[in-house]
């Protein structure tokens, strides 16, 4: 099967589990239609994808992994919902859609964020096919990557940024929690799923972390470059927020110098891989040029 198809395959199976998850719950005053019309408004599901192809990669059952891989992505949607709210970003717009908060109101979407979390540790934890210490190990490596020392922490240290200059040091420290954290928690499930060894495990760690750095970095550069037909959301909002970016700090060119940089050194850590790591290489040059 070729990559694309492959990418395209996993893709189908998170959707349809996205899709099903909450589809026999009794709705309660529009939550659950709220927390859908985030979830399942597409995306590119990189999370979820490197959970299962990580898990392919180590040589376990992709089906083990499907809950861990979906329950980063209710993370990751409900840190969307949240981001977009006027108390944070103030956004109109995420993937070609009005933001939550501008069909639901404020209030339940800062409700559908909440519930779309706790939903996503009953998934990890439900995981049937897993043992119950697979489970509550992912469990435990998921609340550490969304927390304090992860993704919130992360976004806690940008708005304190915004307005005022910072250095590349704490560019880089905020947004390896903000938006590095995730991806790398994303990773190392897969290797949770399959019972990978700790060196397995270190590899695919240093390939997320050098993944989600140049993740931002284009996502920095879109910010300034991209068009927001394409995008699905708002162009500018950076520095209408006056935040100190790796554009700001290094320009586009140095940008996209670092953006190669940084996936040649994720390609590199999988080495040990051989073949085995090729969709994974592939999907990281992927993601350099990607236009949204």
């Amino acid at each position: 099967m070729e990559f694309h198809q492959q990418l395209e395959a996993d893709q189908k199976q998170i959707e349809a589990y996205l899709r099903a998850y909450f589809g026999d719950r009794e709705d309660m005053a529009n939550l659950y239609d709220a927390m859908n019309y985030s979830l399942l408004s597409g995306g590119k599901r990189v999370r979820p994808v490197l959970a299962l192809e990580v898990c392919r990669m180590c040589g376990g059952d992709l089906e083990t992994a499907l809950p861990f891989a979906c329950a980063v992505e209710m993370i990751h949607t409900y840190s969307l919902i949240h981001d977009d709210l006027p108390c944070m970003d103030d956004d109109d717009l995420r993937r070609g859609r009005p933001t939550n908060h501008k069909v639901y109101g404020e209030a339940m979407a800062v409700l559908a964020g909440d519930a779309l979390l706790t939903a996503a540790f009953e998934a990890a934890l439900s995981a049937e096919a897993l043992s119950v210490e697979r489970r509550a190990q992912g469990a435990l490596l998921l609340a550490k990557a969304a927390g304090a020392e992860g993704m919130v922490g992360g976004q806690a240290l940008d708005m304190a940024a915004e307005g005022r200059a910072i250095g590349r040091w704490d560019v880089e420290n905020l947004q390896k929690r903000k938006t590095g954290a995730l991806l790398c928690a994303a990773a190392d499930l897969g290797c949770i799923a399959a019972g990978a060894g700790e060196a397995d495990r270190a590899a695919v760690r240093t390939y997320a972390g050098k993944l989600g750095l140049a993740f931002q970095v284009r996502d920095d550069m879109l910010d300034v470059s991209g068009d927001e037909k394409t995008l699905g959301k708002t162009v500018g909002s950076d520095r209408a927020n006056e935040k100190t970016t790796f554009v700001t700090l290094l320009g586009l060119d140095a940008c996209k110098e670092l953006v190669e940089e940084l996936t040649t050194a994720a390609v590199g850590a999988l080495e040990p891989f051989g073949e085995r790591a090729d969709l994974l290489c592939w999907l990281a040059q992927i993601l350099a040029g990607r236009e949204r």
